[in-house]
């Protein structure tokens, strides 16, 4: 394989079980075999191994300090993602993006973690105007009290975060994935597949900004909302926070811009 770049420069940590830096939901925990998983996985979504790109495990072996089963393995997972295929002659290589499997939860993730590029929150704020008013309205006829439950409480996370006692990223994903499970419409509940790693990247750039933003009461009238059956006013109840979301994301732009030029 002469003419081939390694892999994996830079990834070897010797001694150190190779960071310990996976999100929530990820292969954290799994040993050896689901961090390499992870750190494949994030350089091959995040274009560093672009595609076309022929792996070379014996380095990849070498530079992590792992077995080959281990490699092999972990790249048994990232073929059925559809991020690497091997041929006869040519290795393992990664796949073009086209083929990739995209609304698998860990290529989202990997795409969208830590992103707060222009191009990306414009296209979850048309994507979340498509599905959350759509299904706020669904809920307010089919929500049951389990859900109401649900998401009252992850309102009151909210309402704590706001008051500095809690984690304003975990209580809004809590209550957006409570909305779509409350329209108890199977597709609807698998689109948080996409929407809570772009809700989380959008809230790190709120949150990071405006440390002062109380994101309750906006929530809250969504839910009083379905609470009442009211489909229409929860649907517009939820326009409402998703043009404030649009304000909040401005407003940290702004902010941000404000703090890079006062830095220079």
């Amino acid at each position: 394989m002469s003419g081939e770049q390694p892999a994996s420069s830079g990834l070897r940590e010797r001694g150190s079980g190779m960071g310990r830096d996976q999100s929530p939901g990820g292969y954290e925990g799994r040993g050896l075999h689901g961090e390499v998983v992870e750190r494949l996985g994030r350089r091959i979504v995040g274009g560093e191994l672009p595609e076309g790109h022929t792996l070379d495990v014996v380095a990849m072996e070498h530079e992590m300090d792992v077995s080959r089963t281990v490699v092999r393995e972990s790249l048994k997972v990232l073929k059925a993602k559809g991020l690497v295929d091997a041929r006869p002659k040519r290795g393992t290589f990664i796949r073009p993006r086209a083929e990739w499997r995209l609304l698998d939860p860990d290529v989202v993730r990997w795409q969208f973690e830590d992103r707060s590029d222009s191009q990306f929150l414009d296209d979850l704020a048309e994507v979340r105007a498509i599905v959350e008013p759509a299904s706020a309205r669904l809920a307010a006829v089919r929500r049951d009290d389990s859900d109401i439950a649900a998401m009252q409480a992850a309102l009151d996370q909210m309402a704590l975060a706001a008051a500095g006692e809690g984690e304003a990223v975990t209580a809004d994903l809590a209550f957006h994935r409570a909305l779509l499970g409350a329209t108890h419409n199977e597709l609807l509940v698998r689109m948080e597949v996409v929407l809570g790693p772009g809700l989380a990247a959008r809230d790190r750039l709120v949150h990071g900004a405006m440390s002062d933003d109380d994101p309750t009461p906006a929530h809250a009238a969504v839910l009083d909302a379905i609470c009442t059956g009211d489909a229409e006013a929860a649907a517009l109840a939820a326009g409402a926070l998703l043009a404030k979301s649009t304000t909040d994301i401005a407003l940290a732009r702004a902010s941000e811009a404000t703090n890079l030029l006062e830095a220079q």
